[in-house]
């Protein structure tokens, strides 16, 4: 039986990645994604990029949302979707467990119009083979409170150092920091700047030496955190109720408060930040490809772009979209960060064999940002 279905996935796999066509949909598509990734109008109904795409092409869609990459992994560990929406701290998880397969890209005809910043992105990129198509990209911003910081914070050190803020009051309760192995990289990208004698090069790439110093910051960080946050909804309702004043979030979160009329505004402070390339990859056991395929290809449509962007605060992968979109306007892009490209370290999983030599693995981050949070 084990071999058996064995057999019918690796026959998936092979038919997926040798598809010379796009044939009729399924009639469905299973998509792992973002809160705000996938919208059909049940929040906004100015915000569809969903109902016109069941319509033209038959294929119904069926989302589950995901707050972590790590969520993401397991999920698409667990099967029964066709595609993720994955950041890269998650892509080449997936790509090296096998469980997303490449796309032939000829069968996707806006790929020309991908953005050439991303088309090769090494998140998910591997052995010349695209293992996706580029959805979104943005920054981890620094969110902040107008009323406590009447100008915008110039390092992250506001939540990495214990100090009074411009309001007089200590930092310590009101900060936040985010709930994943890959904030490490937040740290190590703060003390790139904080202690260049370090020599750290790229926050995903450390040394024992640097990702001990990376540690040691945020064990000390530790008494100034608040609530170590993964939920977006939740983070949102911590800034209008629960006194926090100062966060690395996304640009999600920033209009959620700014539409909610809240004393809210981001920055992308001195020491440039982390961010994310988000990646719709197929999975290799996806039920669905015919469908799959189609939503990729509509994925890229230059409004769709736009709006996905103006709706989660991005910056679309389609320069295009810049242009396409009322929802995002004729400055969106440029307000989104499109312009910060080359101040953002990506999201990638963090291997033993790196560019550096050899560097701590993915399985050490999980285990000891786990004991961080744990005090």
């Amino acid at each position: 039986m084990a071999f058996a279905v064995v057999a019918v996935f690796s026959g998936q796999a092979m038919a997926q990645q040798a598809m010379t066509a796009v044939g009729a949909g399924e009639g469905q598509l299973n998509i792992v994604a973002w809160p705000g990734y996938i919208e059909r109008g049940e929040s906004d109904a100015a915000y569809n990029w969903v109902t016109d795409f069941e319509a033209s092409s038959g294929c119904k869609v069926n989302v589950k949302t995901a707050a972590t990459s790590d969520e993401m992994v397991t999920l698409m560990n667990q099967g029964g979707f066709d595609l993720v929406t994955a950041s890269g701290d998650a892509s080449l998880r997936l790509v090296a467990g096998k469980k997303v397969t490449p796309v032939n890209t000829d069968l996707i005809p806006s790929w020309s119009t991908v953005d050439p910043r991303l088309k090769d992105g090494a998140w998910f990129s591997v052995g010349g083979k695209h293992y996706g198509v580029p959805y979104q990209w943005g920054p981890n911003v620094l969110m902040y409170n107008t009323k406590v910081f009447k100008d915008a914070p110039k390092s992250w050190n506001v939540v990495f150092e214990k100090q009074d803020l411009p309001d007089g009051k200590s930092n310590a309760g009101r900060v936040q920091a985010y709930d994943g192995p890959i904030y490490i990289a937040d740290a190590a990208n703060y003390l790139m700047t904080a202690k260049p004698e370090l020599g750290i090069k790229d926050p995903y790439e450390l040394n024992e030496d640097q990702y001990a110093a990376a540690l040691a910051l945020l064990k000390g960080q530790r008494a100034l955190v608040g609530r170590y946050w993964h939920d977006a909804a939740a983070q949102v309702d911590d800034f209008k109720t629960e006194g926090v004043v100062a966060s690395s979030s996304w640009p999600f979160q920033v209009n959620t408060l700014q539409a909610d009329k809240q004393p809210v505004a981001s920055t992308l402070p001195v020491e440039g930040a982390t961010g994310w390339a988000d990646t719709t990859m197929l999975a290799t056991d996806a039920a669905h490809p015919n469908c799959a395929y189609k939503w990729m290809e509509h994925s890229l449509n230059p409004k769709v772009q736009g709006d996905v962007a103006a709706w989660f605060g991005s910056v679309p992968a389609v320069p295009a979209a810049c242009k396409a979109s009322d929802l995002l306007g004729a400055t969106g892009c440029a307000t989104n960060g499109f312009d910060n490209f080359d101040k953002i370290k990506f999201w990638k999983t963090p291997t033993t064999q790196c560019s550096a030599g050899t560097c701590v693995p993915y399985s050490r981050w999980v285990s000891d940002f786990i004991a961080v949070m744990g005090g």
